[in-house]
């Protein structure tokens, strides 16, 4: 049994994918300990979600960075650590100026999951599953791959290997365009370090990647051989981190997958392999009967959803008095129902009308907002797992958390390779 503690669990996503493989029989996966808080608000709606899950036990709604300082000893050892720790320094909703990556306030977390490692010290967990967004692999705007780079060195000075992969949920037949990177890490007291040492030392290092880690078991992907790039990541964290030669504007150091043992990098760009069933957002529709009139997009609302859909051109004007010429084009209106639906977002709830919310036409011919079970559906999470909250909050929850079936997959994976 994997004994697992959850970071910034929102509302269960991680946990979900693990559990999904224990039976009456066999117990894979244990979540010990949990933690979501949600420094923006009060209420912690995420945490309350979970506990109703999940129960209160275990789980904590503190502030990690407290946890961490205060109550460390309340974190119990654990085998695995997960989290998706939050993007917000790296997400697309945010122009690259505005990327402050892992000097952000939100990206400083990425510190909480390092002292956790190094105040566990012997004790310290043998795997990390982590997710976030691909931005991560190219943040800062200014330093290309800085941050990065920071993460992988030091988590490579606590003794651990580390491969990732940009997977997009879509591409492996499910029902959301969600594109994220996930991180495996390996401790070097693990048989799957030793598995990937081995390899280093045969110079093949590159094959665990593209032929038998745990990510290529679970998400396939060809590689060009002629696209495969090394190097080494030099000097101090706070070197790494003022190093504008090796990470800056023009380069980009990281491609879609990778590994690195002693701070050295194999990484090369993979494209998906999958020949199974895939999921359209259609498949994943309620029935136009089941569905509230209050999601029905009204006449009267209409031309303000499609001039927001649209393609525009404007004549702005910024606070300083700088005036530019802003365009942008259309977006699919209503969405399509034969292919996998376009990613999620926070802002997906309310009624009121956006460029980036779902809409689709029913049989009936009517238009309509996607409903929070369906939402819930496209992320791979059980009907009504959000219950407890708003309709707006349900949609915030989504759009924040990760597709259930790409952490069932990995997890699969890495049964497979320390049983």
């Amino acid at each position: 049994m994997i004994k697992t503690i959850e970071l910034f669990a929102g509302v269960g996503g991680f946990r979900l994918g693990l559990e999904s493989h224990n039976t009456k029989s066999k117990k894979h996966y244990k979540i010990v300990w949990s933690n979501q808080w949600e420094p923006s608000t009060n209420i912690q709606h995420a945490s309350e979600v979970y506990e109703a899950r999940f129960g209160k036990k275990n789980h904590s709604s503190d502030d990690i960075t407290k946890v961490v300082n205060e109550k460390f000893d309340s974190i119990p050892d654990h085998d695995l650590l997960v989290g998706g720790f939050p993007c917000q320094d790296y997400s697309v909703a945010r122009t690259l100026k505005q990327s402050s990556g892992i000097k952000g306030i939100k990206g400083v977390l990425w510190w909480s999951i390092h002292s956790i490692i190094e105040k566990k010290g012997k004790n310290a967990p043998k795997y990390l599953l982590l997710e976030n967004v691909d931005r991560l692999l190219k943040s800062p705007a200014t330093q290309r791959g800085r941050d990065f780079a920071i993460m992988l060195a030091s988590l490579s000075d606590l003794g651990y290997a580390v491969e990732w992969r940009v997977i997009n949920a879509a591409e492996y037949g499910m029902p959301q365009r969600r594109k994220r990177v996930y991180i495996f890490a390996y401790k070097n007291n693990t048989e799957i370090y030793s598995s990937i040492e081995k390899l280093d030392k045969a110079n093949n290092i590159f094959s665990w990647v593209s032929d038998s880690g745990t990510m290529q078991n679970a998400f396939p992907m060809n590689f060009q051989e002629t696209q495969l790039t090394n190097f080494e990541l030099d000097g101090r964290l706070d070197q790494i981190s003022e190093n504008h030669k090796d990470y800056n504007a023009k380069r980009r150091p990281f491609a879609t997958a990778g590994i690195m043992i002693n701070r050295r990098v194999y990484t090369s760009k993979g494209l998906s392999k999958y020949d199974g069933k895939f999921v359209t957002l259609g498949d994943i529709l309620l029935d136009e009967k089941k569905v509230p009139k209050d999601f029905l997009i009204s006449k009267s609302a209409l031309d303000k959803w499609v001039y927001l859909k649209g393609s525009k051109k404007a004549d702005r004007v910024t606070k300083t008095g700088h005036e530019y010429k802003y365009s942008e084009g259309p977006v699919t209106f209503p969405d399509a129902l034969d292919r996998a639906s376009r990613t999620i977002v926070t802002g997906e709830g309310g009624s009121g009308a956006s460029r980036f919310k779902h809409v689709v036409k029913t049989k009936s011919g009517k238009l309509r907002r996607l409903t929070p079970v369906e939402l819930e559906r496209l992320n791979m999470f059980p009907d009504n797992h959000t219950k407890e909250a708003s309709d707006t909050k349900r949609a915030f929850f989504m759009g924040n958390a990760l597709v259930v079936g790409v952490v069932q997959r990995l997890s699969k994976s890495l049964i497979g390779k320390i049983n």
